[in-house]
């Protein structure tokens, strides 16, 4: 097949999860039913924030910032998946493929970037207690957000122009069900190499690089649980910081699934399915561990739940 221009190329193909026609309904089903139960339980944390004036604190702020990003996250390619099923049509046009993967790879960093940030402030938290809020002010939690989306905006804008420099031949296949970057430039039939490049230095800067932030904070964050005196003390500081571990690990491990399943087996269909774990069941599993042990949140949306019926008692 003989290459043509990028500009020529007018949809690519998802061939997505499977290609059995037997369980694309179920597939359907069980994808649009935890992209609703994504979206609803982040709605819930961005809306106990916002109305909630005890939960208008910095570790509030970052953490309404995370839900809002991974409603977005999600939003960036369920739907579009969603889609193609009840359609049966794998089609992506090449302005609507080139336009998921620069918001894929922008919400996907943020994320990190995010978490990094709320690494640090549970390191001012814990480690300058008396200086917390003069610290962590309005003005540099505002302009830790975003410097954050600034920065990614153009991280992600310099993947998608690269991608735009490449030929791809008429219909493309890519074995996944998004337009993910890395699949994507190994279809170009044009030379990929500076992209391969651009690819694996990008990866270990904001792969490592924001890693190495939270590793630093938290080995501040114990060197201070370890200097306090009192058992409760120092459980008392280190629950605070459970919530964000087990955001960090999830995010972490799934990312490094992902990368270690398309290098071992070197199949796109495992790494397809691991794709899965990091992109959708992290945003929906998200709420649940930043809710469910947090008794600010929980105050916050049973408040939020009965305040109608207090309003109708009152004459």
């Amino acid at each position: 097949m003989e290459p043509s221009n990028n500009t020529q190329i007018s949809r690519f193909l998802l061939l997505g999860l499977s290609k059995e026609a037997e369980i694309q309904s179920l597939i359907f089903g069980l994808f649009l039913s935890m992209y609703l139960i994504t979206v609803f339980g982040n709605l819930l944390i961005i809306l106990a924030v916002s109305l909630d004036s005890h939960l208008h604190t910095p570790m509030y702020f970052f953490l309404s910032n995370l839900s809002f990003v991974d409603i977005c996250f999600t939003s960036t390619i369920i739907p579009k998946m969603l889609r193609n099923i009840q359609t049966q049509s794998q089609v992506i046009t090449y302005e609507g493929c080139i336009t998921q993967m620069y918001f894929y790879i922008f919400f996907a960093e943020l994320d990190d970037i995010l978490l990094t940030v709320m690494a640090y402030d549970r390191y001012v938290a814990i480690c300058h207690p008396l200086h917390y809020m003069v610290i962590m002010n309005l003005r540099l939690c505002g302009l830790l957000v975003l410097i954050s989306w600034v920065l990614i905006a153009l991280y992600s804008l310099l993947h998608s122009l690269m991608v735009l420099r490449l030929s791809f031949c008429p219909e493309m296949q890519i074995p996944h069900f998004f337009c993910e970057l890395s699949q994507v430039v190994q279809l170009a039939s044009s030379d990929n190499f500076l992209n391969n490049i651009v690819i694996y230095f990008a990866a270990v800067l904001m792969g490592i690089g924001p890693f190495a932030g939270i590793l630093y904070s938290y080995s501040k964050i114990v060197s201070c649980i370890c200097k306090i005196t009192s058992a409760q003390g120092k459980y008392k500081a280190f629950s605070t910081c459970v919530s964000h571990l087990l955001g960090v690990s999830l995010f972490y491990f799934t990312a490094l699934g992902v990368y270690l399943s398309s290098a071992a087996t070197h199949t796109s269909h495992s790494s397809t399915i691991a794709s899965v774990m990091y992109t959708v069941v992290t945003p929906l599993l998200n709420p649940f561990i930043y809710s469910l042990r947090n008794k600010d949140i929980n105050g916050a949306l049973k408040r939020f739940y009965f305040m109608p019926s207090l309003k109708d008692q009152i004459p």
